[in-house]
């Protein structure tokens, strides 16, 4: 590193290297179970895929109640309450809020690493240039997560990869192509289009590629023009790093020439008429390159048996979903959808390096197949992926070990933190604490409330997990004699059914962004004393989150939560869980309120905000500025 320039140092426990939904999630996860974080990103904005600067859709597992959880959801709800209309600035400000104001978590935006140390087969450190401050940052850590999609940590430390496609023969899956080849899926420029009150022409830029009907790109379009143009693909016939430039030179020329096609010549052009184009990404989202080889592959086959894995610490559940890599090219479909259950298991070891002793990774580049990429890649996985190994990160931390060195034990104890942060792990049911279980449950319109103590915090079987009754209910834990209570844990209903994606398009009848009607709005959560005299704990005026963990830290005779309100204004409650503990959890973060200008003002010295006093000598009259 140049003397000359500006340097930083950071310790900590944890480097997390990638801040889209993985890396972001990831890095929260580790720093609310206690580890000291850094998260470094070549970005201005956080979400990688899903920003503002890409705008990809989060996708999940498919199927009822299979939606993703935990920080995720939570993320998803904050936008949904503080965005209606959509906007991806304010997006970029709840992905923002949730990495600046996390305690224990330093954020290094605007930042890209390009070297590290390491001691035999573990890493030490990384330097990583900061562009817009022009400053080398080392970060020096115990244990990395490389969650930048392209894993930048795996050339500079020699971690084990893999590239391409592997043959049927040398994977065994039935749909892996004949011959392994280097081929991958390529990358894709969104367009987000806006519907206006008048015509809006367009005119194309000379340099656009020109569509016509004998073109492929009728069967692409086909007759609607709403999906968000992630089909606009190229680069998976070249290498999606080295040739990242050239692809994206193609796809601008070739997506300009796709909107010339739509508004002006194409079958969907009277529809359009009164439509615009909004807005044109100009980072390309990346579907696949370099994955790390950890201690297992996930395979086609994993995913067709369900992922059945004791170390299971995350699951997938989007169909297998191969881009050819020709993309755009290519005149026939531009993917194919392979039938794959929902869920399946991933488990830990795939999750880190199997050569690199303390390198941990999530996202697109886990250990994992071509074929079982092709599932595992989507964002709403990456991102409980992104969970699980900041989890695990958090407990190696405190534990001193590795990861290949976790033994069953340790990884249940990942597996029960996940839950306990309200990850799904499926066929692995919560099991409700002991003081709740010795407590006695009790309703104030008498309803049976031993559902909220059943392990159960969705309906993914189909049955009924929740407990209902109509607003201004109530439901007490009580026991005989004061119980010691250090937090209070409460699962609502967030509808795991419901779309919670950012929009695509700007049409008139776009349906706005809003918490689900199903939501707990506003509660209120009491404390009875040894005294015998009701306190109240927490009200919640305008709740927008599934999970709550409050501290409690004392002596109680009971718990009493009354629901005061839904966000859909119906007479149902409904609540998952209800469980006191004898633990401390994560507390429910809410960041600090901003101060009022007037203060932050006031902390600048007085001396640096007298009049400039340039020695010339006063006007008295009034200049205006031309």
């Amino acid at each position: 590193m140049n003397p000359n320039l500006n340097s930083k140092h950071f310790a900590a426990d944890l480097c997390v290297v990638g801040g889209g939904m993985a890396g972001l999630v990831a890095a929260v996860a580790a720093a609310r179970r206690g580890a000291s974080v850094v998260l470094i990103h070549d970005r201005p904005v956080l979400g990688g895929n899903a920003s503002s600067e890409v705008r990809m859709w989060i996708c999940g597992a498919l199927g009822y109640h299979r939606k993703e959880t935990g920080i995720l959801e939570e993320i998803m709800l904050l936008n949904m309450k503080r965005n209606p209309g959509g906007c991806y600035s304010v997006w970029d400000s709840v992905l923002y809020e949730f990495a600046a104001m996390t305690p224990g978590l330093t954020t290094l935006l605007n930042c890209s690493c390009n070297d590290l140390e390491m001691e035999g087969s573990r890493i030490t450190k990384v330097n990583a240039w900061q562009l817009t401050t022009q400053t080398w940052h080392t970060i020096e850590a115990s244990y990395f997560i490389d969650c930048s999609g392209d894993s930048i940590l795996a050339p500079l430390s020699g971690a084990d990869v893999v590239v391409g496609r592997e043959s049927r023969e040398a994977t065994g899956e039935p749909i892996a192509p004949l011959k392994a080849d280097l081929k991958t899926m390529g990358n894709s420029i969104l367009l987000q289009l806006e519907e206006t009150a008048e015509a809006q022409p367009f005119t194309p830029p000379e340099w656009a590629y020109q569509f016509d009907d004998a073109s492929n790109l009728p069967s692409r379009i086909g007759s609607g023009f709403g999906q968000n143009f992630w089909w606009l693909e190229i680069g998976g016939l070249q290498n999606t790093i080295d040739d990242a430039e050239a692809i994206y030179d193609e796809l601008v020329k070739a997506a300009w020439g796709v909107w010339d096609y739509m508004k002006n010549r194409g079958p969907q052009a009277e529809k359009l008429k009164n439509w615009r184009l909004k807005w044109m990404g100009s980072l390309p989202g990346k579907r696949e390159n370099r994955r790390y080889v950890g201690p297992h592959m996930l395979t086609q086959m994993d995913l067709e048996s369900e992922g059945q894995f004791e170390d299971i610490v995350a699951y997938g559940g989007w169909k297998m979903d191969d881009h050819h890599p020709a993309g755009l090219y290519y005149p026939g479909a531009a993917t194919i959808f392979h039938p794959c259950p929902s869920p399946y298991g991933i488990p830990l070891r795939s999750l880190y390096s199997r050569n690199v002793e303390n390198l941990f990774c999530a996202g697109r580049n886990i250990s994992a197949t071509h074929v079982a990429l092709s599932s595992t890649r989507v964002m709403g996985t990456c991102a409980i992926m992104g969970q699980a190994v900041g989890t695990a990160a958090a407990l190696c931390t405190q534990l001193g070990l590795m990861p290949a060195e976790l033994s069953k034990e340790n990884i249940q104890t990942v597996q029960w933190h996940l839950m306990e942060d309200d990850c799904w792990l499926p066929d692995l049911p919560r099991r409700s604490s002991g003081l709740t279980q010795n407590g006695t449950c009790t309703t104030s319109d008498g309803s049976d409330a031993t559902v909220l103590m059943d392990g159960h915090e969705r309906d993914a079987d189909h049955g009924k997990h929740y407990w209902s009754a109509a607003v201004g209910s109530s439901v007490e834990l009580a026991w005989n004699q004061p119980e010691t209570v250090e937090c209070l844990r409460l699962v609502f209903d967030s509808d795991l059914t419901l779309r919670k994606r950012m929009p695509s398009q700007y049409g008139f009848d776009e349906p706005k962004l809003k918490v689900p009607n199903s939501m707990v709005k506003a509660f209120t959560v009491e404390v009875l004393t040894e005294s015998g005299e009701w306190e109240v704990l927490r009200k919640e005026e305008a709740n927008a989150r599934r999970l709550w963990v409050l501290a409690v830290g004392k002596a109680v005779c009971g718990i009493r939560w009354t629901g005061h309100a839904t966000w859909g204004g119906d007479n149902e409650l409904r609540l998952y869980s209800m469980e006191a503990l004898d633990t401390v959890l994560p507390l429910t973060f809410s960041p600090s309120e901003g101060a009022s200008w007037s203060s932050v003002c006031a902390r600048i010295p007085a001396k640096d905000m007298a009049a400039p006093d340039h020695g010339l000598e006063k006007k008295s009259e009034t200049l205006v500025g031309a």
